[in-house]
């Protein structure tokens, strides 16, 4: 009989393409794949440790993994695989933390699942689960993790989707080359590291013809995308987008633009600091590419920016707003913001509530600070109490839920495009899958379609369109 194999995948869209890699690898080794955690020969829990929220929700998941096994007597003989964020930024300790898991996989061992799980279960293939080149974390045999991770993915890779049929992930490349102060990714992925576009538009391609609808361009910074294979002089933190120098955002979105297909794509995770005139014409003049920008600002007062070295200031925020919603009709943007960062005065705080009044995002949220060890800011002075951290989180919260109220209303009457995502549900152009709201609509328009509908009333964070 064959392997079977479980996963329990948490954390970002990102890591969730890294467990349709995966589960893509193990299908095409011939294992069967299980929602069913108890039936699983081996189970693997793709981890996430972005921040103590995420990280705790992974350890749990780890440990109950491991309690479930030993307290049913037919999963004795499971495996349990650490794979992800997790095991990748805490390679050196968590073998010794956690001596009932039976390996540990960080992120360039992915497409060697299955290799991995063939020789737990006592098939002798120690040249196929070698280490990558890099060094090793640790000398424990069943830790696989190496440091410094150079994997990115291709249009080739064997990926079992683990989306609904009309909406898919596309991770245009892996890492990240900014130091936020905050930000503990770059020392888990890596540096950045982009695709070819022309593996990109093949895989966009691909799913287009097999009936995907909405297409979602990931990584840890779209805007970057090719510059690392430019050409001369190195780019800079806050280069901006530009195709005269290489392949980059605008040329790959303008390319999946010439794709034939009823179709939108949507850009996620923007930085700021490489934006552009140039991106901002090409969103506007392409008819498919959804007009929605996902771009975490984190604050906006000049010495929070600073602090988190985001190199931007707030007069150049504000500028690339105006010049973003001028230039592109009928755009959404999205933000986040950090409230409760080391030193943050009140003056601070206020000036970021009033940011958030004057330019009334279409759709935002809010994180408090986390205090991440391994990051720059976790030893800075001016660390603030919890409960000054958790009151400045409702009072932005507050103005954000006021500001919402308002866009809603002002949706009330207009013809909006959605995207039915299941019975009776849809999202518009505006709504990201999983993170935004959606559209209440009628439950006879078939789901995975596109409907024109009129918005007729509006509850929360969601619209209900006319009947």
């Amino acid at each position: 009989m064959s392997t079977t194999v479980g996963l329990i995948s948490l954390g970002c869209a990102k890591n969730l393409i890294d467990s349709e890699v995966m589960m893509g690898h193990l299908a095409e080794a011939g294992m069967a794949l299980t929602s069913e955690a108890e039936l699983a020969d081996v189970l693997i829990v793709n981890t996430c440790s972005f921040i103590d929220m995420a990280k705790q929700e992974s350890i749990d998941a780890v440990f109950g993994a491991v309690n479930a096994r030993s307290e049913d007597p037919d999963r004795a003989r499971q495996k349990i695989i650490v794979a992800g964020c997790l095991s990748q930024r805490f390679a050196k300790d968590l073998p010794g933390i956690m001596p009932e898991v039976d390996a540990f996989i960080g992120l360039d061992q992915i497409t060697k699942v299955a290799p991995i799980i063939e020789n737990l279960l006592g098939k002798k293939n120690a040249a196929e689960v070698a280490k990558t080149e890099g060094p090793a974390a640790t000398e424990d045999p069943r830790d696989f993790v190496t440091l410094k991770p150079k994997y990115v993915p291709d249009y080739t890779t064997p990926r079992f989707r683990l989306t609904p049929e009309h909406f898919a992930y596309v991770k245009i490349a892996e890492g990240c080359n900014h130091t936020c102060t905050f930000c503990i990714i770059p020392k888990i992925r890596g540096m950045h590291r982009s695709r070819t576009q022309e593996s990109v538009v093949k895989e966009v391609e691909a799913l287009v013809k097999s009936g995907v609808k909405e297409i979602n361009l990931i990584s840890q910074d779209t805007t970057y995308f090719g510059m690392d294979n430019w050409e001369g002089e190195r780019p800079k933190p806050n280069s901006p987008v530009n195709s005269e120098r290489g392949e980059s955002l605008s040329t790959l979105l303008r390319e999946i633009n010439k794709i034939e297909g009823d179709f939108w794509v949507r850009l996620l995770y923007t930085h700021p600091a490489h934006w552009s005139d140039e991106l901002i014409r090409t969103i506007a003049e392409c008819d498919k590419v959804a007009k929605y920008v996902d771009i975490p600002l984190q604050h906006i007062s000049d010495r929070m920016l600073t602090a988190m070295k985001r190199v931007t200031t707030g007069g150049y925020i504000r500028d690339l707003l105006r010049r973003m919603r001028a230039g592109i009709p009928g755009l959404g943007i999205r933000t986040t913001f950090i409230v409760g960062f080391p030193g943050e005065t009140e003056e601070d705080f206020e000036e970021l509530l009033e940011f958030i009044r004057e330019f009334r995002f279409e759709r935002a949220g809010v994180f408090q600070y986390s205090k991440e060890e391994g990051t720059r800011a976790y030893k800075m002075d001016g660390h603030l109490h919890h409960m000054t951290r958790k009151s400045r989180w409702s009072r932005a919260m507050a103005e954000l839920q006021k500001v919402a109220g308002e866009v809603n209303q002002e949706q009330v009457g207009k013809k909006v495009r959605v995207l039915v995502e299941e019975k009776g549900v849809g999202r518009t152009e505006w709504d990201a899958p999983e993170i935004d709201g959606s559209v209440h609509v009628d439950e006879n328009i078939p789901v995975g379609n596109f409907a024109d509908v009129t918005i007729g009333d509006w509850r929360g964070y969601d619209l209900v369109a006319a009947r």
